[in-house]
């Protein structure tokens, strides 16, 4: 798998991205890495190997593999009532779960009833401060402008949703016993190899060399340059196209008996199923089946960053395209929609 009738450096010319890398796998190994560009418009700093972009919210796919290794380990199952193992917080009883409770599976899937309030769930702002994940689904912090509550009986709508998957993080932080950033270092980063990813609330006392600035679609640089989020599970990923390659092969080795993590196929097979009668969304994925080939993806859109990440199964070949800009248009649109259809198509 290469790339074809692309030329990268005039396209980013095009589209005023300033930096991109891109990671091609097959058949469970790394194909091919290409940089391009620069981390910082009119710097010295070149994107490598090992330059870290923000995934935004990529990092919806990683809560569900790492939902899925807990799973395997039977600390977490998909279908109890989330109430019963959270402790510090729980999901309000209304009317509309009186037949069906929340779960980890439609909260995954973003089926759980839940609709995220209007004007939340931006970046973090230092004059605010940082939320403890209570005050932020109890309504009580600027980032989430109202208490959580489910709105639609679970299971019977589809609504994307960042509170959700705050849901999934308090759940996992109460089961646990550790912060959401520690259990995926312990269950994911470390046994992955995954040395240049991290959840870093505040990104202070890291050393940004490697690090990437977040662009505006006029090619300009961002407010505070690193963008963070404060609520990790959501949109708290940073990483660089490398790694995130390694964990979308795990997910496919899983599929095949092979994972590091000691994944089931049984269970990664959950992942990648179409969920409570939704043919599009997996478990932290989204589908597209076509004749011959399921695809799998995860796209992240942020303040500065666009991303994607993609996986063609029976044929074991996908990438992951990481950028330093956000175009103002969907991925499908911009340079990442071009370097899609020069691979895949």
């Amino acid at each position: 798998m290469k790339l074809k009738n692309i030329e990268m450096e005039e396209r980013m010319r095009y589209f005023k991205v300033s930096g991109l890398s891109i990671t091609l796998f097959e058949k469970g190994h790394v194909s091919g890495i290409e940089n391009y560009g620069l981390l910082e418009v009119n710097s010295d700093r070149k994107v490598d190997d090992n330059s870290v972009f923000s995934a935004c919210s990529i990092s919806k796919f990683l809560t569900g593999m790492l939902v899925i290794k807990l799973v395997e380990e039977k600390y977490l199952d998909l279908d109890e009532d989330v109430n019963e193992r959270l402790v510090t917080w729980k999901v309000p009883e209304n009317e509309y779960t009186k037949n069906k409770k929340v779960t980890l599976r439609s909260l995954l899937s973003h089926q759980s009833g839940i609709k995220d309030p209007k004007d939340s769930f931006f970046e973090l702002n230092a004059e605010i401060g940082f939320p403890s994940m209570r005050d932020l689904l109890e309504g009580r912090s600027p980032y989430c402008k109202g208490s959580i509550q489910v709105q639609y009986e679970p299971e019977s709508e589809f609504h994307y949703s960042d509170a959700g998957y705050c849901i999934i993080q308090k759940l996992i932080e109460d089961v646990m016993k550790q912060q959401f950033h520690q259990v995926v270092d312990r269950f994911i980063f470390e046994p992955l190899g995954m040395k240049n990813s991290l959840f870093s609330p505040k990104m202070s006392g890291i050393n940004k060399d490697k690090f990437s600035c977040g662009h505006h679609k006029n090619g300009e640089i961002v407010k505070k340059k690193y963008p963070i989020y404060p609520y990790p599970a959501a949109s708290g990923l940073w990483t660089t196209s490398l790694d995130l390659a390694e964990l979308v092969m795990e997910l496919m080795n899983a599929l095949k008996g092979k994972s590091k993590l000691g994944i089931s196929k049984r269970v990664a097979k959950e992942m990648i199923t179409p969920q409570l009668g939704k043919s599009w969304t997996g478990l932290g994925v989204f589908l597209e089946s076509g004749e011959k080939e399921l695809e799998i993806s995860s796209l992240g859109w942020g303040v500065g960053f666009q991303s994607m990440m993609v996986l063609h199964l029976p044929a074991e070949k996908g990438a992951v395209i990481m950028t330093n800009a956000e175009l103002g248009v969907h991925q499908m649109e911009g340079i990442i929609g071009e370097i899609y259809t020069s691979l895949f198509s």
